[in-house]
């Protein structure tokens, strides 16, 4: 199975589209993710990221969502958004 977790970008690094790298926080873990599928995407916006790639830019509230249905699996003990 695969999987896309949502963080928020905290940095975004490069000038060119297809070479955009930066940091994305997965709730204090933060990562090193690549950005060339998302080239508009500005910090402070939530990304879903799989195998090191920003998929797509995803808004807050399913960000949200999608934690709580990690932690209703038990795979998310606390909320990596920053509380309620």
């Amino acid at each position: 199975m695969c999987l896309a977790v949502p963080g928020l970008v905290v940095e975004v690094e490069g000038s060119e589209p297809a070479f955009l790298r930066g940091k994305v926080d997965f709730g204090g873990v933060r990562k090193e993710v690549a950005f060339s599928f998302t080239p508009d995407v500005k910090p402070g916006q939530y990304v879903l990221v799989h195998a090191g790639f920003a998929l797509q830019v995803v808004d807050e509230d399913e960000a949200r969502k999608t934690f709580e249905d990690l932690r209703q699996l038990g795979m998310l003990d606390e909320d990596p958004g920053g509380g309620g």
